[in-house]
């Protein structure tokens, strides 16, 4: 009980900044230029693309190898693959569900890859604070802590990019937000989860981790790359992707992701 506010705050930043990050695109009040639209569709791209590798695929093999030893493999490639397959049943879910409604199906697809890559960080997070809990003492809250802060501060060009691409294809600005931040939502309640049930559900994340990686580059693939080439900017889109990967890259390296 001593340390319940360290964890409540560590709870609640992670959530905070997808909210901040969602909240960019109220400063574009009219429609965004082409090239700019370009440049956001690619960095959107570059940041699910460093995410997938450094925050999702790299700790799933990690954590696999522990568990499944020289079979580590098997969960992350599998796990992969059904995070394509379950998006692109999804898809034909929603092209029926979202038939003749002013919400598109891209806008439907990014909101869940997004929130499926946020439930495997929520559970990271809870993990943390329930070993530290465990274990007691201000340094393990501190350095389950500094890991609530490193996710954090990643999720803030994670909530830009799925809040930019939803106002380039026709979603307004404020339902753009709302999608983004609903997004982050996950994240405090899996690491409330992940606090009470960390024993029991450590064996699933590599699965849950991979699976997450394997939705979101389904979404860049199918969506997001596609859409940022154009003929006014025909290599502005490939920039953006750059910058995007080095950006989210540079953010997981130096703070741990």
């Amino acid at each position: 009980m001593r340390y319940t506010p360290i964890t409540l705050f560590g709870f609640a930043f992670i959530f905070i900044m997808t909210t901040l990050g969602s909240a960019v695109v109220f400063l574009f009040k009219k429609e965004i230029p082409v090239r700019i639209n370009a440049l956001f569709l690619g960095f959107a791209s570059g940041v699910m693309i460093a995410a997938c590798v450094w925050s999702l695929l790299l700790p799933a093999l990690e954590q696999a190898k522990t568990i499944y030893r020289k079979w580590a493999f098997a969960p992350v490639a599998l796990g992969f693959l059904l995070g394509g397959l379950f998006l692109t049943l999804l898809d034909s879910f929603a092209q029926r569900f979202y038939r003749g409604k002013r919400t598109s199906v891209k806008s439907a697809r990014l909101f869940l890859a997004v929130t499926l890559h946020n439930i495997p960080e929520g559970l990271a997070v809870g993990f943390a604070f329930g070993a530290a809990a465990g274990v007691g003492g201000l340094e393990a809250f501190l350095t389950a802590l500094f890991l609530a802060i490193g996710i954090g501060v990643q999720n803030f060009p994670e909530g830009a990019a799925i809040s930019l691409p939803m106002k380039t294809s026709g979603e307004g600005a404020r339902k753009a937000f709302l999608w983004g931040t609903a997004s982050g939502i996950a994240e405090p309640i899996f690491a409330v989860i992940g606090y009470f049930l960390a024993s029991i559900l450590q064996t699933a994340q590599p699965w849950l981790l991979s699976l997450s990686a394997g939705a979101m580059i389904f979404v860049a693939a199918q969506d997001l790359i596609p859409d940022a080439k154009c003929d006014e900017a025909p290599r502005t889109g490939a920039w953006g992707v750059l910058v995007g990967f080095s950006l989210m890259m540079i953010l997981d390296i130096a703070l741990g992701g």
